[in-house]
């Protein structure tokens, strides 16, 4: 853990130059701003081999009044929207929750900005802690970081 998920309208799938996301830099680039977040102590809040994001389209989807209001603005009724779900283990501080939600907005705002310009378009970032009822965790990820 974390773990970040991404719906998204499956109209993003489409070239940059077209009002497309590359969705894969996109991954990526959350990640590595997830995997830069600094507690007080200043260490890394999330482990390395633990951090993932994950992106999927909708396989259905409708958005908003689909398209008129975008139509009626000029803007285009091909709607677009995005919602993050980070999921974090329980025991993080205030200080915490709010410095991933502000590192993880602003690579949103980089990455979306031209889109809120030009299209209709909505991001949603939410963060989730909870107490787990049941927790396993398998892996050969975590050993690769945690050599002393």
């Amino acid at each position: 853990m974390p773990h970040l998920v991404i719906l998204y309208t499956p109209n993003l799938d489409k070239p940059v130059a077209d009002g497309g996301i590359d969705m894969s830099a996109l991954c990526r680039a959350l990640c590595d701003a997830m995997l830069s977040v600094r507690d007080e102590q200043d260490r890394q809040v999330f482990p390395t081999g633990g951090t993932r994001v994950l992106a999927y389209p909708a396989a259905h989807y409708a958005v908003s009044d689909g398209g008129a209001a975008g139509e009626a603005a000029g803007l285009g009724g091909d709607y677009a929207f995005v919602y993050m779900n980070v999921r974090m283990g329980q025991g993080r501080s205030a200080v915490v929750h709010r410095r991933v939600g502000e590192t993880l907005n602003a690579c949103v705002h980089e990455w979306f900005g031209a889109q809120f310009r030009c299209r209709p378009i909505g991001v949603t970032v939410q963060i989730d802690e909870g107490h787990e009822v049941f927790d396993a965790k398998n892996s050969s990820l975590h050993p690769l970081f945690n050599k002393t």
